[in-house]
């Protein structure tokens, strides 16, 4: 034995590194809240303490792989013997190698059959002993064996085949378990549930033989049948867009194998109520936009369309079981779409099969909408017969919803949502398209696309820079401008083509005024409305030197607009969305905690505080450098100031918190905003967000040329949020829908644009944000007084009646002048015998 020591002494691996091991286990994206979002990485381990396994567990391994692993000292001479023996008379007598010389090969060796590997285990063995307790090697080996499937480890097993924690293993399942490490992938109860049937008849009897079970504990389970299904991860929130970002992130942070296999545990700063709501409101909204639309048919016949009923006079011939269910298999799904197939068209109804030969119906309302697909542009008519929709064999999508299955087909739309924290930037809600499985572009991040009259609140903030206030004059005629260089005439147009004539600029950017914004744009000068643009995070190079900028010919993703926004929403900081919150290691030690900088006048003062955190009630920050991956900020940590008290950042200070606040308050008059009074009456555009019935809310609409980009942004105090529709094709515009006879008044018709394509997502999102939140007006900052002025001219005046209003002005901004009434129409209708008094 010495002299076979001395041959591989120097070929034998350090086994030192054991008492430091990391284990490679996946990295997993949370909520957060706590919700797994999403997990990375080939080898599933779950790794466990020896105190958090259960004896039973302990007792099956001890029983099957090495029953005198507390007794030798790494390497059995009993079990050694046998070995050798059986290989001398040609019988199996069992396996040589113990436990702790499988953790010698696990960890460092190959399973190549040589005699010199096999002394180099044998010597390792002894070293890991000399080195380990029994406990520490034993904890080593359970968490580190392969079990099958990718897993590693009892925990992982545990989940994978059974979705459970190994302590809630039944007797039966962990003698399962214990059988695989003699050949996972020939004995695990997926592949072949009667090889696992039999090594589990072996664990068990080992177990009683060792007196680990009593008899009636091993007849109740070896009676037991095999239970084992796969299991995935647990997602417990389907937020593929955000898992995937953080996923992309945790590369560029790590490096790709680092990240998949530390056990990183990742929280984002997404709260699991607020991305359920967004995913339901752009679910919601691109279904109720491609429906109304028409529907574009099934996605193939399985008869060619031979008939639209099947019976017994039928030439058509009937569909087998197993024709469905071939059928069915080949159909793509995503989100909330099922397969079905048609095997009945009744007078009101229509029979379904689904998948596993389940039947049902779809009662006429739920299809009734079913009219045909014409183009973007069209719809043929209504139907009324469930015959008109659909035939006999044809393959379709349908949803399971509360009022039954209804008939639905795979959008072609696109669209988009993400809401943030205007206070740090945290990124609260985040759907980057219909599916994820569908296509993995991220078009709240990744797609640039005009941006129509969302742009119009940052020139009016450049307005408001430049010498007009909220109730300055502007004219609203049509524009007519020959352009020399390309010989044509320029003539921008409201949307509707009405005019008003002199309008005040508050009134103007609630009815979304086209011809307004650019004289506004002019007015103000290109060179002060690009600078003054690119301070709200927009790329100089994504802003078109002309005039078409003022109607929205930029194109920006929807993470650049919501950043935008959250300017006004917290009173003139440009901040930078982030995602990740936290990154713990596999021992739940926090490697990295966000560092954003916040939206607050006061933070140097603050800093100077004692126990400034719990004073502002703000997470814990600490000062890092910082890069960028695209728009969302990384911050760095350093681990070893972790402790230090928090040090917050201030954002950059953009606009003045009077630009805000008056910016905040024309957007508000964009929902609130009205006036019945006069001929012909006003609404602002965003007017159907007072279904939310509250104040403190404020926004915009946004529709490009040709409607091919409809968008609607908006805010309270503390979350903005940007909603987005189109097509990925961008040849194709939103188009416009006539009324279905057989829908409600509910309905939307006519031509889509911002209000009635994107506002409905943000509107359904919105109600849940803030349905717990108390209503809080956006506070009035100093140096800003309310003056009653007259509607139609912007200046002072005494009356209280209809004609006047009170507006907001920064301080020395306000009108001097009252407006001079034209009283000729009273005198003409007064007593001859009166005297006109008070002419202003």
């Amino acid at each position: 034995m010495l002299i076979a020591y001395i041959l591989v002494k120097d070929q034998l691996p350090s086994v030192a590194s054991l008492k430091t091991i990391q284990w490679q286990t996946p990295m997993q994206i949370y909520s957060s809240d706590g919700k797994l979002m999403n997990q990375f990485g080939e080898k599933k381990r779950i790794p466990l303490k020896l105190n958090e396994m259960p004896q039973q567990l302990i007792d099956a391994i001890l029983a099957t792989e090495d029953d005198r692993f507390y007794l030798h000292f790494g390497v059995d001479p009993i079990g050694m013997g046998r070995a050798v023996l059986g290989q001398i008379i040609g019988q199996n007598k069992g396996g040589a190698s113990t436990i702790t010389m499988q953790v010698a090969r696990n960890f460092f060796l190959t399973r190549e059959q040589t005699y010199i590997r096999k002394l180099r285990e044998i010597f390792t063995a002894f070293h890991i002993e000399s080195l380990l307790t029994k406990d520490e090697i034993l904890e080593l080996y359970m968490n580190k064996i392969e079990l099958g499937h990718r897993s590693f480890g009892f925990g992982a097993a545990a989940q994978v085949y059974y979705n459970k924690e190994v302590k809630d293993l039944t007797l039966a399942q962990i003698a399962v378990l214990a059988g695989l490490p003699k050949a996972p992938s020939t004995l695990n109860p997926l592949r072949s549930p009667t090889r696992a049937l039999q090594r589990r008849a072996v664990v068990l009897k080992r177990m009683l033989d060792s007196g680990y079970i009593t008899t009636s504990q091993y007849q109740e389970a070896n009676n037991a049948p095999i239970t084992a299904k796969k299991h995935g991860a647990e997602i417990e929130l389907n937020a593929p867009y955000v898992a995937e970002m953080a996923h992309q992130e945790m590369i560029e942070r790590y490096g790709k194998e680092q990240a998949y296999t530390g056990g990183y545990k990742v929280y984002t700063t997404t709260p699991s109520k607020l991305q359920v709501a967004a995913r339901n409101s752009v679910m919601k909204n691109i279904f109720s936009y491609d429906q109304r639309h028409g529907y574009r048919g099934a996605i193939k016949n399985l008869r060619s369309l031979a008939g639209n009923s099947q019976d017994e006079n039928s030439n058509v011939d009937p569909l087998t079981p197993a024709e469905i269910s071939q059928a069915l298999s080949h159909v793509l799904l995503y989100e909330n779409l099922e397969a079905a197939v048609v095997t009945q068209v009744l007078e009101n109804t229509i029979e379904i099969t689904l998948k596993d030969h389940e039947v049902a119906m779809i009662e006429w309302d739920n299809m009734s909408w079913a009219r045909e697909y014409i183009n973007d542009e069209r719809q043929g008519a209504a139907p009324k017969t469930p015959a008109e929709i659909l035939n006999y064999a044809d393959v379709i999508y349908v949803e399971n919803t509360k009022n039954g299955y209804k008939l639905s087909q795979l959008p072609d739309v696109s669209s988009a949502l993400v809401s943030i924290s205007p206070d740090n930037g945290a990124i609260l809600a985040l759907v980057g398209g219909f599916s994820f499985y569908q296509s993995q572009f991220n078009r709240v991040t990744q797609a640039k696309r005009q941006v129509g009259s969302n742009i119009k609140p940052f020139l009016y903030s450049a307005a408001l820079e430049h010498g007009f206030t909220l109730a300055t004059l502007v004219n609203d005629t049509p524009i007519n401008q020959w352009d020399q260089s390309s010989g044509t005439v320029w003539r921008p147009k409201n949307s509707p083509e009405q005019y008003n004539g002199e309008i005040r600029v508050k009134r103007a950017l609630a009815q979304s005024k086209n011809v307004v914004a650019v004289r506004l744009f002019r007015d103000v000068g290109i060179n002060n409305v690009i600078p003054h643009m690119a301070s709200f995070g927009f790329s100089l190079d994504d802003l078109p030197r002309n005039e078409s900028l003022a109607l929205g010919s930029a194109s920006f993703s929807p993470l650049e607009v919501v950043t935008g926004f959250a300017t006004f929403a917290n009173g003139g900081f440009l901040i930078k969305p982030y995602l990740i919150e936290r990154i713990e290691d596999s021992f739940g030690n926090i490697i990295f905690q966000a560092n954003p900088e916040i939206a607050c006048e006061d933070c140097d003062q603050i800093n100077n505080m004692e126990n400034s955190s719990a004073d502002i009630n703000l997470p814990f920050y600490q000062n890092t450098p910082q890069s960028n991956h695209g728009n969302i900020a990384i911050q760095a940590v350093d681990t070893d100031t972790i402790a230090k008290a928090p040090t917050i950042k201030k954002a950059k200070r953009v606009i003045s918190a009077q630009n805000a606040f008056l910016m905040t308050e024309a957007l508000n008059e964009a929902i609130w905003g009205a006036d019945w009074s006069i001929t012909p009456g006003w609404n602002g555009t965003g007017f159907r967000a007072r279904t939310l019935n509250r104040r403190d809310i404020a926004g915009k609409t946004g529709t490009t040329n040709e409607a091919k980009d409809a968008w609607f942004s908006g805010f309270s105090r503390h979350i903005v949020t940007t909603s987005w529709i189109g097509f990925d094709d961008h040849s194709r515009n939103l188009g416009q829908t006539t009324s279905n006879s057989n829908l409600g008044k509910e309905q939307i018709t006519g031509k889509e644009f911002g209000a009635k394509s994107a506002q409905p997502a943000w509107i359904d999102f919105m109600e849940v944000a803030l349905k717990d939140q108390p209503i809080k007006p956006f506070e009035q900052p100093q140096n800003i007084v309310s003056i009653r002025i007259d509607k139609k001219t912007g200046k002072l005046t005494n009356r209280t009646d209809n004609t006047s209003l009170f507006e907001y002005f920064t301080l020395g901004t306000e009108p001097t002048e009252y407006v001079s009434r034209d009283i000729s129409n009273e005198i003409f209708n007064q007593d001859k015998s009166d005297t006109v008094k008070d002419i202003f």
